[in-house]
């Protein structure tokens, strides 16, 4: 999985919904043609006729619309939105002239009135064309809205994230700076790597390249809890080839250590999990719930995980997750990511 495949405003006429008012539309304008008061003979052999007709041309056009989607991706909205008619156009003058040849004698509709019949349903073809072109124009331009004002929304978040990352670290350094000094300059030290690495990069990187980042974090709350955090990593080798979004899994961990590990007098362990199957990969992060009445030394405002969440379901088109779920005393956070 590497970046998001392009969407078009062809990819939704794929979707069932579509392609089932397609057909819906097409046997409503059958019906019509057929109880139109100008026919003669019987209705029915003439409903399944142009029935017939409609569908085969409504399904060849959009068959045809998917054999060309890679070089229509190419082209701006406007450009497809003509081609479509077009298609749509052509479509009918073969079908129909097909009709013809194969059911002119159930066809009522003589030789002499096959040309005006075929001008006035090529009429009806482009005024349906046309109104079904203008609903979808409007239908993706409300899509688009709607991805603009998402990508608003993680961007947010993303704005959000680096600073709280940032913030949380320095409550660590400033609770060693008088205490251990030295621990204190490592820290500081330790972060600036991970800052050049987190902030100096791209939006997404390699799952690898954040299971480093969330062991730098962890390194350096080490030295703040010393032998309360217990830290177990269960990783394949080698890690999957996969990209997640930066500063995703980081912010899970640091949640297990805020919930988890500082308001226990104990501490606590940590456990992170990395299984790959067939068809996804699951990032599990668990944290011991404190004992008692113990809770968090600092209130939480869910920044980590509405960010990783958000982000991993938009790069994802929805395919993974973040879930969280309390299990025999332990906080278990699940990261399910298409492989």
């Amino acid at each position: 999985m590497s970046e998001q495949p392009t969407i078009t405003p062809l990819d939704t006429l794929w979707k069932a919904p579509a392609i089932i008012w397609t057909i819906l539309a097409g046997e409503g304008l059958a019906i019509i043609l057929a109880l139109a008061p100008e026919q003669n003979g019987n209705r029915w052999v003439l409903f399944g006729a142009l029935s017939l007709m409609v569908q085969w041309i409504s399904l060849s056009a959009l068959g045809t619309l998917y054999l060309l989607r890679r070089p229509l991706s190419r082209l701006p909205p406007t450009f497809i939105a003509n081609i479509t008619l077009l298609v749509l156009v052509a479509c009918n003058l073969l079908v129909c002239t097909a009709s013809w040849w194969a059911l002119k004698g159930l066809l009522p509709i003589s030789s002499e009135s096959w040309l005006p019949t075929l001008l006035r349903f090529t009429g009806i073809v482009v005024i349906f064309g046309l109104l079904g072109l203008a609903a979808f124009q409007n239908h993706w331009r409300a899509r688009q809205l709607a991805v603009r004002a998402k990508q608003a929304e993680l961007e947010a978040l993303q704005a959000r994230i680096r600073p709280h990352f940032l913030f949380n670290t320095l409550n660590t350094g400033a609770a060693l700076v008088h205490q251990r000094p030295e621990d204190a300059e490592r820290l500081l030290l330790d972060l600036a790597d991970l800052f050049r690495a987190a902030l100096a990069g791209p939006q997404v990187i390699p799952l690898s390249e954040e299971i480093a980042l969330s062991r730098r974090y962890l390194e350096i709350e080490a030295l703040r809890f010393g032998d309360r955090m217990r830290v177990h990593w269960e990783l394949p080798s080698p890690l999957p080839q996969l990209q997640v979004p930066t500063l995703s899994i980081q912010p899970l961990v640091e949640n297990a250590i805020h919930h988890g590990i500082e308001p226990s007098p104990d501490g606590g362990d940590i456990r992170i999990t990395v299984a790959q199957g067939k068809q996804q990969v699951v990032i599990t992060i668990e944290n011991n719930l404190p004992e008692g009445d113990a809770r968090p030394l600092r209130a939480g405002h869910k920044v980590g995980l509405t960010s990783t969440k958000a982000r991993i379901q938009a790069m994802t088109n929805g395919e993974g997750d973040v879930i969280t779920r309390t299990e025999n005393g332990r906080h278990i956070t699940t990261v399910t990511l298409p492989a």
